[in-house]
């Protein structure tokens, strides 16, 4: 349950900006990073409720252990201790959006704001555990990067045998109906994320899906947002489900008795994807309150 909860949860980070599939996607779609990144923000914020209320389900459903009751002095001493480290965000989206730095920037200020709090400010980080951490990032990255590598020569495969284009042009010939268009794209999206990692699966389809979309009158800013929550359910659904991999290479625990506890997580998310995908209000408020130019999905 814990690799489960961790991997889903994880998942919102490329929903909740920064995110690196938003940045690609805005790259090759030639869209505003800026704006998806705000598109994200009630979409991740919508997921996190869901999943916190599927865990809650469950801890009373199988009466899970807890430490004590809640407290709000304990909350904020929690939030006093806490302090430093939760200015990280606060550095990577306030750096973001102020024009400071980059996305990719943002993640490298991060890291050195990370190493100064652990190792000055919190007195925890020596190079010794330096070390250790250094070590544990190689194993971890080098297990995603196999996935990424392997999808990566799959993406090569289906784009030589232009499946995705042959795809494209059976949806339109179906039908032109945006919510049906809508439908289709989700089925082929969930099931490229199951074999496709996410960096190679926008490669692969936003050229090709981008003047579809256009063409029935989706927002891009919108469709960057159902990409990416396909996206985050593809990093849970094996064989590839790279974020579960990772989790569970850690907890040292099974993939697939990982994924049967997953389901409802899934779940939560497959649910946040629906809402996005036919409620465009949910992402595009925030990005028409903010940026009054962009146009609404149609």
């Amino acid at each position: 349950f814990a690799a489960a909860i961790t991997s889903a949860s994880a998942s919102l980070a490329i929903i909740i900006p920064p995110s690196l599939s938003m940045i690609l996607y805005g790259a090759i779609a030639d869209t505003s990073v800026v704006k998806l990144f705000v598109a994200g923000v009630v979409p991740g914020i919508l997921g996190g409720i869901g999943l916190a209320a599927a865990c809650y389900y469950f801890a009373i459903k199988y009466n899970l252990p807890r430490e004590e009751a809640f407290s709000l002095t304990r909350l904020g001493k929690a939030f006093r201790e806490a302090f430093w480290a939760l200015l990280l965000p606060v550095i990577i989206l306030g750096g973001i959006f102020g024009g400071i730095v980059t996305a990719t920037e943002g993640a490298g200020v991060a890291v050195l704001a990370a190493l100064v709090i652990g190792g000055l400010v919190y007195r925890e980080m020596d190079l010794q555990v330096l070390y250790r951490a250094v070590i544990d990032g190689v194993v971890q990255t080098a297990v995603v990067m196999l996935l990424v590598a392997t999808s990566a020569i799959l993406g090569s495969f289906l784009t030589e045998m232009q499946l995705p284009q042959q795809l494209a042009r059976e949806i339109t010939s179906i039908t032109t109906d945006p919510v049906l268009v809508l439908a289709l794209l989700n089925v082929l999206l969930l099931v490229l994320g199951m074999f496709l990692h996410g960096a190679a699966a926008i490669i692969l389809v936003v050229p090709i899906v981008l003047p579809l979309i256009q063409q029935i009158g989706i927002d891009p800013i919108h469709f960057g947002l159902i990409l990416t929550l396909n996206l985050a359910i593809g990093q849970q659904t094996p064989p590839v489900a790279s974020v579960l991999a990772t989790s569970c290479s850690i907890a040292r625990t099974d993939m697939w008795k990982t994924t049967r506890v997953n389901l409802p997580m899934i779940g939560v998310l497959f649910i946040v994807l629906m809402l996005v995908t036919y409620i465009p209000a949910i992402p595009m408020t925030l990005v028409n309150m903010l940026y009054p130019t962009t146009g609404v999905t149609q």
